[in-house]
């Protein structure tokens, strides 16, 4: 297996082209559209150093694998697949995630809530290739009801799940978030050997005296992680993080990432005077049981 890693440091978003060979089969796992908060303006400058390393290495782009609905950053997904095609993929969960968005933002019968909008959606242990790697989608959920890692040749490529040691894990504040879940989902990642690689879909290294770094072993997160290193029982995980969640502010481009990715990064349609709108819900999101 061959990874390229890619760091958007806007966002602090770790991408990754994983494919079997040189001219092989590629898969795209977690992109980024760029986002300017300022202008509430798109750019593609991150995806196209994506789809330039796919075709300078004469890749069949197979897949678009989206660990799960971001709230950090816009998905490339879609502007991925009109130049290197592959199938945008996310876990089936999605269609609890997309009824959710439906009920919070009070979108109308054109949002689609079946997951239909994507090219395929993973159930829990499905497995699949990229090319001649052998690959295996396993349900994570906490972050979100959603959350997939992908399990591909050994390694896993583990979403948000959780983080560098001196970093943690996700929080679980977002609707449909479960610390309790989160937890039993650890579990399952440090379940594996040791000696197990996970590619990380962010890193916030300020403060710490650290390069930017998005890839760790079961071992290094068993021996270091300061939120569920070896030692670390339920209760005080689940105590740290709902304190811990309490006190955070939402991430900069949550409204409009949530609009664009669960229409699998698709921007809302054009209304009748050819311009594209968000919508923002004022003064209650942290109140809401939506």
């Amino acid at each position: 297996m061959n990874v390229k890693s890619f760091f958007d440091h806007d966002s602090h978003t770790a991408s990754y082209v994983v494919y079997d060979k040189e001219g092989g089969t590629s898969a795209v796992i977690d992109s980024v559209m760029d986002w300017n908060n300022k202008n509430y303006t798109t750019d593609t400058q991150s995806a196209e150093e994506v789809i330039a390393f796919i075709k300078e290495h004469n890749l069949t782009n197979e897949w678009i694998l989206e660990t799960h609905m971001h709230a950090d950053h816009l998905s490339a997904s879609q502007h991925i697949k009109k130049a290197v095609g592959g199938r945008i993929a996310i876990g089936d969960k999605i269609s609890v995630v997309q009824t959710t968005l439906k009920g919070l933002f009070n979108l109308n019968d054109s949002f689609i809530t079946d997951g239909s909008n994507f090219d395929h959606t993973f159930a829990d242990g499905d497995e699949f290739t990229i090319g001649d790697l052998k690959a295996k989608a396993v349900h994570v959920p906490g972050h979100t009801p959603a959350d997939m890692m992908y399990v591909i040749e050994g390694s896993i490529f583990s979403g948000d799940t959780i983080f560098m040691p001196d970093v943690g894990t996700a929080r679980c504040d977002f609707p449909g978030g479960d610390a309790e879940a989160l937890w039993d989902s650890i579990q399952k990642i440090l379940a594996y050997p040791d000696e197990t690689k996970i590619y990380l879909c962010h890193d916030y290294p300020e403060g710490k005296g650290r390069d930017v770094s998005f890839m760790t072993t079961v071992a290094e997160e068993k021996r270091e992680n300061i939120h569920v290193k070896t030692g670390t029982n339920r209760e005080e995980f689940l105590k740290f993080r709902a304190e811990r969640d309490a006190t955070l502010d939402l991430p900069t481009y949550i409204f409009p990432s949530m609009h664009i990715n669960a229409r699998a990064g698709e921007l809302p349609g054009m209304e009748d005077n050819n311009a594209t709108y968000l919508k923002i819900p004022i003064n209650w999101w942290k109140k809401s049981n939506v």
